[in-house]
């Protein structure tokens, strides 16, 4: 890649790929040359172009999109919500954000809670963290055993197929930071007032299990991403290049949908309002 060009497509994990997170950088800019004035005019216009792209699904009302960020503690998806999404409409869009279960939720199926949450027509939906928690944190912190996580990816495999048969478009995007990056952005948190209500001890005991989460991505990227619901790892140390990608890969995405504005009423070029 060179110029000011950004291609996703780069980032993309093939179907079968055995992902190693090492071999992925975690710094690079690839794509991008100009000035902090180029980066910030690219991003508008890709926010500008994002925003049209969304009222037209809205307006059309045929496909439906889910967006499932993931990514170590801090790795930026508060932050990429809130400066790729700054131009969509609202009404539109939606993040559901999935915490530990609760007692109704445990009484189910780990999905149970997950389905409800996909998109209608018409709407995009953001995870915030995800179903994946059911292959990442359990498996981390022996919540569940070795043959109850392994079965799951099958299941998730299922699940995503039927989303995508169902008419909905799957962008799957890990946001991949270096240890060093994430050992930064926690110290920040502390060090300044305004991100202290961020910060949580849990934070640091997570962060003990760095190459534990790092086996358990690579398994879960490499079993579940496929055709339909391909799993992108974005570089994700420089926030700036994160924004620029991501909004990038969805702009291609939805442009990819042939979308169009529904047919006007009958006669609605000899209405004239008069008053």
């Amino acid at each position: 890649m060179s110029g000011n060009e950004i291609k996703p497509d780069h980032f993309r994990v093939r179907p079968g790929h055995q992902v190693r997170l090492a071999d992925w950088s975690t710094d690079t800019t690839d794509g991008f040359e100009g000035t902090k004035e180029d980066r910030a005019t690219l991003l508008a216009s890709l926010n500008e172009r994002l925003g049209d792209l969304q009222q037209m699904l809205y307006a059309e009302s045929k496909n439906k999109v889910l967006i499932v960020l993931q990514g170590m503690d801090s790795s930026g998806k508060d932050g990429t919500i809130k400066h790729v999404f700054r131009t969509i409409n609202p009404l539109g869009v939606r993040v559901a954000n999935f915490k530990r279960p609760n007692d109704v939720e445990l009484a189910h199926d780990y999905l149970w809670r997950v389905h409800e949450q996909a998109p209608r027509n018409g709407r995009i939906t953001i995870f915030n963290r995800s179903h994946y928690e059911d292959v990442l944190v359990v498996r981390v912190n022996d919540l569940v055993p070795p043959h109850v996580w392994r079965r799951r990816f099958e299941h998730i495999r299922g699940f995503e197929q039927m989303l995508a048969d169902e008419g909905t478009t799957i962008i799957k995007v890990f946001l991949h930071i270096s240890k060093e990056e994430q050992r930064a952005r926690l110290q920040e948190r502390l060090d300044n007032p305004a991100k202290h209500w961020k910060f949580e001890h849990g934070d640091v005991a997570e962060r003990a299990h760095w190459d534990a989460y790092t086996e358990a991505y690579q398994q879960a990227i490499s079993e579940t991403s496929t055709d339909d619901a391909p799993w992108y790892i974005i570089p994700g140390n420089h926030k700036w290049y994160r924004n620029l990608v991501v909004s990038q890969l969805l702009v291609d995405k939805l442009q990819s949908l042939e979308m169009r504005y529904p047919d006007p009423i009958d006669g609605i070029a000899d209405i004239r309002i008069t008053d």
